[in-house]
């Protein structure tokens, strides 16, 4: 099991966790479409060449973001970062995936 967590602008909030959800992320046991979020403030600078969503080359940016928190399966989490990826509209999105130990007495 592992634990998916990434940031993500209030427009695409739910079409990065839907596609995410869609290749079955974010299951616990009986339940689907788990996860935990809270909006905070993200930070960049786009250097040259980059082509940004948001902002321009050069200046540094803050935009209202979601860190969105959720677990994930070893057999769905290479195709929940590709569709992570996919739905979402940074160039570059920031993201970390853990691994998690099972602590079950």
């Amino acid at each position: 099991m592992y634990k998916l967590c990434f940031y993500v602008p209030d427009s695409h909030l739910d079409a990065v966790k839907t596609a995410v959800f869609e290749v079955g992320a974010g299951r616990i046991g009986n339940y689907d479409s788990c996860c935990w979020q809270v909006l905070g403030q993200g930070q960049f600078r786009p250097l040259q060449g980059s082509r940004p969503y948001l902002g321009q080359a050069g200046w540094v940016e803050t935009v209202p973001e979601w860190k969105v928190e959720m677990v994930c399966d070893d057999t769905v989490i290479h195709d929940a970062v590709k569709a992570l990826k996919k739905a979402h509209p940074y160039e570059v999105p920031a993201f970390d995936v853990w691994r998690l130990t099972d602590m079950a007495f």
